[in-house]
């Protein structure tokens, strides 16, 4: 690599810490999560070595689909607190140096928006364009699918002006339209509103959908069915974010990452290129899917995933911005289980040495790392049981269709286990109190009983050797060392599906990295950095190295070569 043509930028050298507000701390005995709750916390957060906050929605919304359905993006959500909370938490976040990105929902609103309300009157209402609307007399629209919808639909007829409206997402989500310069507008003077607050960034969700064909057509053939790579190929999608930029991105200094389903490498650089003025980084899902059955987003892939494609999707990922753009790392967030769950073993005799080893895969690969909150500790899937245990509309949902079409339950439930939205949603474990110290009430969705196990931040403050204390030693070793950030990588023994072996190197310095993913004693081809001198620099296990090329179950080493 050529050093020099390293651009250097606060987000890309920042780790960021998601916290999902409704379960993190609930400051006023409701049950709920709310700001204050994260205002008491924001020493912890600060002592884990994190730079940046994502907070999940905290505007007014109905909460259909847990803050994802915004009814006004000027004011906060109630169960919250109100905005002189989100002020305070503001000056508590820069106070102790820490950033804060929000959450920018803009493909859609909440049905209960004052737009939409406006929209749904009549069809000569000036808010009419701001969704997208389909007459009845025009026939049946163009098959639509919906994410969230019992019929799978994605166009819901209303009665008031006999027209359908489009919805990706909940029935209660319409889709705004961003073909309106109007509507535009509005969110460019929205997202400038929080920029002069303060609010150090965006994280933009499933901003690839945001242009569509207002003809509607059919989905065209040449995407074989994948609805979600159609959504993300709307034909003013560059032109929209670039105007973003220009009317608002380019006047603050500011961090964007965009939920992109359907981005693919060969286009990855049209959203992030460095000369391109659209986003600085995005989420791809092509890890997402390495477990789930093909052809499906939700449903667990009884076979596995080998450990080999795991390592292709990373390295081919970290290949597309080697020389342009930036890059985004993560396992874990509000849509999908917990890390140590999905990619490590839960398992008590595997739990510490899996979870801790994850953190050092996330905080030694180029592109800015992402850390959903509780999994500094280690959190674990919690499996309910029972569809009334379930909160998320989407488990919900899909559970009510499976009955639709007389499919077996059962085996619906055994997959939400692993793969339902609301194992990454259960309640922040504080300490060994009620609710794991997440609220005096009960709350919102239960806890996950494992917190009388260790797996609580009190017991973990108190064991050097906890999973708590290795990741704050993870991100110190992170941010000494630019080459775990800038450096090249370089994948060792591709094949070997039991050890995953990169080099990141940087100037004169090369890091080695070994991760075991295996519950037994593995093997890694070390080829010509075998023998070769090398400093310790982090490992999750204390037994004896007798061999430099022999790892323990799901051990993790980072040296300096010499």
């Amino acid at each position: 690599m050529d050093q020099q043509a390293i651009n250097r930028k606060w987000w890309k050298e920042k780790v960021v810490y998601q916290l999902y507000p409704r379960s993190f701390k609930d400051a006023n005995g409701d049950g709920i999560g709310d700001l204050k709750g994260i205002l008491q916390r924001l020493d912890y957060i600060k002592s884990l070595g994190v730079d940046i906050i994502w907070l999940n929605p905290v505007y007014e919304s109905p909460n259909d689909d847990n803050g994802y359905d915004i009814s006004d993006y000027r004011n906060i959500m109630a169960e919250f607190g109100s905005m002189e909370d989100f002020d305070s938490l503001l000056k508590g976040m820069h106070d102790r140096g820490l950033k804060l990105v929000m959450d920018l929902v803009v493909n859609h609103s909440s049905d209960e928006h004052q737009w939409f309300q406006e929209s749904r009157k009549d069809r000569d209402n000036p808010y009419r364009d701001y969704y997208h609307w389909w007459p009845a007399e025009k026939g049946t629209p163009p098959k639509r699918w919906s994410y969230f919808d019992v019929e799978e639909n994605a166009w819901k007829y209303d009665a008031t002006s006999n027209s359908y409206y489009l919805h990706y997402f909940s029935v209660k989500q319409p889709d705004l339209k961003w073909e309106n310069p109007a509507l535009r507008q509005e969110i460019y003077t929205m997202m400038a509103f929080w920029f002069e607050k303060g609010v150090d960034g965006f994280r933009m969700d499933v901003i690839p959908f945001i242009s569509k064909d207002t003809n509607y057509p059919e989905l065209p053939s040449q995407f074989k069915g994948d609805f979600i790579a159609y959504y993300a190929q709307g034909p003013k999608l560059h032109e929209y974010l670039q105007e973003m930029h220009v009317e608002v991105l380019s006047k603050y200094n500011v961090m964007t990452v965009g939920e992109a389903p359907g981005i693919t490498i060969e286009n990855a650089l049209d959203l992030v290129g460095e000369k391109r003025n659209e986003l600085n980084m995005f989420f791809h899902f092509d890890l997402m899917s390495l477990d789930r059955k093909p052809g499906t987003v939700f449903e667990k892939n009884p076979e596995g995933w080998p450990l080999s494609s795991f390592k292709e999707i990373h390295s081919r990922w970290d290949k597309a911005f080697e020389k342009d753009g930036w890059g985004s790392v993560y396992l874990s967030n509000h849509d999908f289980p917990r890390s140590v769950s999905r990619w490590g073993n839960d398992h008590p005799d595997f739990w510490y040495a899996s979870a801790t080893m994850l953190h050092t895969f996330l905080l030694t690969m180029r592109g800015t790392p992402y850390i959903y909150f509780g999994d500094e500790i280690g959190m674990t899937n919690i499996r309910f049981d029972r569809i009334e245990q379930y909160r998320d509309i989407n488990t919900i949902n899909r559970y009510e269709i499976t009955k639709n079409k007389g499919e077996d339950l059962k085996v619906f439930l055994e997959n939400e286990k692993y793969t339902s939205r609301d194992n990454a949603r259960t309640p922040m474990q504080w300490d060994l109190s009620h609710a794991a110290g997440f609220s005096k009430a009960a709350p919102w969705i239960e806890e996950n009983e494992n917190f009388t196990k260790g797996v609580n931040v009190a017991d973990q403050e108190k064991n050097p050797d906890s999973v708590l204390h290795y990741f704050r030693k993870a991100t110190t070793l992170r941010k000494n060392h630019l080459g775990l950030i800038y450096g090249d990588y370089t994948l060792i023994d591709p094949k070997n599906e039991s050890v995953y072996a990169y080099t990141r190197s940087y100037e004169t310095k090369v890091y080695l990295i070994l991760l075991s993913f295996s519950t037994l004693k593995a093997h890694v081809s070390l080829g010509d950095l075998a023998g070769a001198a090398k400093s310790l620099l982090l490992r999750n296990t204390t037994q004896e190295i007798k061999a430099e090329d022999v790892l323990a179950p799901y051990e993790a080493r980072v040296y300096l070569v010499q």
